[in-house]
């Protein structure tokens, strides 16, 4: 499989000084929710479902409307913990919640170069070359990147709203401009791989799903929570539907078998705009890329910084969930751990040795499995609709998971890292 932290992961956001507008928090929102995933990931998901995909689309959507009801319940409960590692922890205790928070950031780190890959191959698509070429291309981009955030460069709220603008505006045009292509024919055979197939698609759109976990602390920035949440939760819900299901219906109806690309928004501009589209496309993808893994990186700093910080409470990944960093510049240790993992799956890719679907498992299992932990989580200490959420999402956690197939090890790897870590700190103790 090839938005973060990740949004790749979608990208952190601060909570704000200043209460919340609704209008504004409800950008903020849909900031955290969309992600340059949505350049390659349509086009992984027909790949491997065919136009059943679609399916995988309207499920992940049902699914997200939970999630938002659970995160925003987490958010008004638990305001000071603010982050995955506090939810989990409130829920399952503290060593859950150290788990969850260095899943959270192994997922990150190994989305940077993922959505270095989504820029390079739109690059690539514009100039040419092949597999080595969209390597070199993102490694390029990512050491860039890498020398900005340790000379202090960071991604201002603004900024990441104004990347999300910019998203949301190419997604529309390619939409808007290809609806009166959709040609019956493309939609047959609907699911030629089986209906296992669209679970398996299910798996690899989540990555463009995660979010709501960033945004839970700007609950208490809201003059009115309660009044104000409900409107909120609902305009990003309706925003990311509408262009969620319009791009999937457009990448399977106008593109057909050519769907299953790494560039699928090029192939849809270039059909709506001309000639001009893949370039259009490119210049969007970079500016995405530099926007989003700048955030990545810093807010993956911030949840270093709790995580390595001696005695991390249960609030610790509260700044580091929202992307409010506790430092200027992130750690040398950090930046050179992205660096090495970073390069070395790019080399991988390049190499073809990893395929797209197979990097965007890597992220893509470590963030369900934070997911899971905080939906059991919820499970034992949220009330009302909150619970009742979490228990058919954490069902639904689970069926994903279990198409993640060799990338189940990822998370496991981390908790017995987390057990090693503990073992030692103990021991030092002792000494």
């Amino acid at each position: 499989m090839i938005e973060t932290a990740p949004r790749p992961v979608s990208p952190p956001v601060s909570p704000s000084l200043t209460p919340l507008t609704t209008t504004r928090g409800a950008a903020l929102y849909i900031g955290a929710l969309l992600g340059p995933g949505l350049l390659l990931l349509p086009g992984l998901a027909v790949a491997v479902a065919g136009p059943a995909s679609l399916l995988a689309w309207v499920a992940l959507l049902v699914l997200s409307a939970l999630f938002a009801v659970v995160f925003a319940a987490f958010g008004l409960r638990f305001p000071s913990a603010g982050g995955v590692i506090g939810y989990v922890t409130a829920g399952l205790g503290a060593r859950a919640g150290l788990v969850a928070g260095w899943c959270f950031l192994a997922g990150v780190v190994a989305g940077a170069p993922v959505v270095c890959l989504i820029g390079a191959s739109y690059v690539t698509e514009l100039t040419g070359g092949g597999r080595l070429a969209r390597a070199g291309v993102a490694a390029l981009l990512l050491l860039v990147l890498l020398a900005l955030a340790r000379g202090g460069l960071r991604a201002s709220a603004v900024a990441q709203l104004v990347l999300v603008g910019l998203l949301v505006g190419v997604v529309a045009v390619a939409v808007a401009g290809t609806a009166g292509s959709v040609r019956a024919a493309n939609w047959t055979p609907f699911a030629p791989d089986g209906w296992f197939a669209v679970a398996h698609a299910a798996a690899i759109l989540m990555l463009s799903f995660v979010g709501w976990e960033a945004v839970a602390p700007l609950t208490a920035s809201f003059a009115d929570p309660a009044r104000q949440l409900t409107r909120v939760v609902a305009i990003a819900l309706a925003v990311t539907s509408a262009l969620y299901l319009g791009l999937a219906v457009v990448t399977v109806g106008v593109l057909g078998r050519g769907a299953a690309t790494i560039v699928p928004l090029a192939e849809l501009l270039r059909l709506a705009v001309g000639p001009a589209g893949p370039a259009v496309a490119a210049v969007a993808a970079v500016v995405l890329t530099l926007g989003s893994v700048n955030a990545y990186i810093n807010g993956g700093g911030a949840m270093a910084g709790h995580l390595t910080r001696p005695r991390a409470g249960a609030g610790a990944g509260a700044g580091a969930s929202a992307g409010a960093g506790v430092a200027a510049r992130p750690e040398p240790r950090f930046l050179a751990a992205v660096a090495v993992s970073g390069l070395l799956l790019i080399s991988l890719y390049g190499l073809g040795w990893v395929s797209p679907d197979a990097l965007v498992a890597i992220p893509t299992t470590l963030f369900l499995a934070v997911y899971l932990g905080s939906i059991l989580a919820a499970v034992r200490v949220l009330r009302g609709p909150a619970r009742w959420a979490a228990v058919p999402a954490s069902a639904a956690v689970v069926v994903m998971l279990a198409c993640c197939g060799w990338a189940l090890a990822l998370p496991v790897a981390v908790g017995c890292f987390c057990q090693l870590r503990k073992g030692k700190q103990l021991a030092s103790r002792h000494h």
